[in-house]
């Protein structure tokens, strides 16, 4: 029987603590110190939440209980000893409280963590060509320097590994996606829209190629997002939001 996109991503984000780990339980919280997880950026303390359950990485041994302690602070009502508390099921409203029980220095985040089953998958409708191009052609490059760099940023595209899907009018790029594998596991989506022709459907049109690839070779689609359009583009496609993510300096 096939795995579900939850327990694919579970596994994923296991894989990236750096640290051999699976993933907690529903309602439980697992905090490892791993100064090499990919969670997060290095010396960073990451947190993902997924059904319920919250993988969390330390770099150092001191912030283990800290950590874990804000941890079951966020679904704390009162009610249970703390050695038995468990967490409801946190988005990123939830983790999006953290940073106020800790000594934060910065923040990234918390964004929401979308998958795809197969099944669920709703393509856009065939109403317009998209081309294939290199994720380095020129028209993409042109494409992000049409938006300032934090959007650049946020969006992703710079990443994409080798092909870029385009919506085009005449030599312009309109809208282009791609994705980039995380070990060998997950296809990380990226897509952006040129300002100017935003609420057309275009995003939706070139993610759509970009996931229908990922699908082809076994891949399993992942949607990162903050800014709620770009939430409503993988809704669209039939992805459901299932966690989120947020780093920490401390």
């Amino acid at each position: 029987m096939p795995r579900s996109a939850l327990d694919r991503a579970r596994d994923l984000w296991a894989g990236l603590a750096g640290s051999p780990v699976t993933f907690p339980a529903n309602g439980d919280v697992k905090v490892v110190v791993s100064p090499g997880s990919s969670l997060c950026p290095p010396g960073w303390t990451g947190v993902v939440t997924l059904g319920g359950a919250i993988l969390a990485t330390v770099p150092d041994t001191g912030l283990a209980e800290p950590v874990r302690r804000a941890l079951l602070d966020l679904g704390d009502t009162g009610l249970a000893a703390p050695a038995r508390r468990t967490l409801p099921d946190l988005g990123d409203a939830g983790l999006a409280r953290l940073p106020g029980l800790l000594p934060v220095l910065d923040v990234l985040g918390p964004a929401t963590l979308a998958y795809l089953d197969t099944g669920d998958f709703v393509p856009a409708p065939a109403t317009a060509g998209v081309d294939r191009l290199p994720a380095d052609h020129p028209a993409i490059r042109a494409l992000l320097a049409s938006v300032p760099a934090e959007e650049a940023d946020e969006s992703g595209l710079e990443e994409i590994s080798s092909a870029a899907y385009a919506v085009r009018e005449g030599r312009d790029v309109l809208a282009a996606a791609g994705f980039r594998p995380w070990l060998d596991m997950a296809a990380h989506v990226s897509v952006l829209t040129a300002p100017r022709c935003r609420g057309r459907g275009l995003a939706r049109l070139a993610a759509s190629a970009a996931v229908a690839d990922a699908l082809a070779i076994g891949l399993l689609p992942q949607w990162r997002a903050r800014p709620e359009p770009s939430r409503r583009v993988a809704r669209a496609l039939g992805f459901r939001e299932h966690g989120a993510q947020i780093s920490i300096r401390l």
